[in-house]
């Protein structure tokens, strides 16, 4: 079995065929599904499709690119159902940042991203976490909160050794397809180095398609190619893999995943 715990189901590109793309994945063995909350305005979609399918879960959170549309009621509102089971995706990304307004941007985001982090405590859910070309900022605040006892996932875990700190500090790291990349390489040289029960798997679909598929739409089945390269760089069995990350993802999501 395995769960892809960062799949944006609700996106457009899946509209005409969502039925097909979950039945392949489940095909294939993918059990669970949890869509991260990136945009404000996409938050009911994902909870249409979570209520629709069994074993599909939701997240509200906003995307650093997309704060301003943030809106704390709102997320309020969602993270009180019980399909709701995490907040985020939230954090920092500077990644093509305006040099002119960087500042004023920076200081918005973690502004945004501490009252997210906040609203995991209040709320008792875990923290999907998104970080591109922050790791120091995104570590000092992340560390300023101290021990994560709700837990928390660094998505798309960018193969920053200093955030490896946070393993400590109750946080997984969602590793998907970017590891089957053939430029790929300070990730799979880093990869040895995460405790296996704290690896989780993801696709970040329709983004980030894993080889042999690289160019295509992404989807959750595809979670099977980022786990057999796992169990290629790891020595282990791809069994091995997919039991151990679905019960770490369990871990992470605690009582809402069976």
């Amino acid at each position: 079995m395995i769960i892809d715990t960062h799949c944006h189901l609700d996106d457009k590109r899946y509209e005409e065929d969502l039925d097909e793309v979950i039945k392949r994945a489940r095909q294939n063995g993918v059990k669970g599904f949890v869509i991260p909350g990136a945009d404000i305005n996409d938050l009911s979609r994902a909870k249409e499709i979570a209520y629709k399918y069994d074993n599909v879960y939701f997240a509200a959170g906003v995307h650093p690119y997309n704060l301003e549309g943030f809106d704390e009621k709102v997320l309020r509102e969602h993270l009180k159902d019980k399909r709701c089971i995490a907040v985020g995706e939230c954090g920092l990304d500077y990644f093509r940042m305006d040099k002119e307004s960087a500042l004023e941007i920076k200081q918005k985001q973690k502004e945004i991203f501490k009252k997210q982090i906040e609203l995991s405590f209040e709320y008792d859910k875990p923290l999907i976490v998104h970080i591109r070309d922050a790791s120091n900022d995104s570590l000092d605040i992340l560390k300023s909160y101290g021990e994560f006892k709700q837990l928390g996932i660094l998505h798309c875990f960018n193969a920053s050794e200093i955030l490896l700190e946070l393993a400590t500090s109750g946080f997984y790291f969602g590793i998907g397809g970017v590891l089957t990349f053939k430029n790929a390489k300070k990730l799979v040289e880093i990869l040895p180095k995460i405790p296996l029960d704290k690896i989780v798997l993801e696709t970040d679909a329709p983004y980030l398609t894993p080889h042999p598929h690289r160019g295509e739409r992404n989807e959750p089945y595809y979670t099977t190619f980022v786990a057999k390269k796992i169990a290629q760089l790891l020595h282990i069995s791809y069994e091995e893999v997919c039991n151990i990350t679905t019960e770490n993802a369990k871990r992470v999501f605690k009582e809402f995943l069976g």
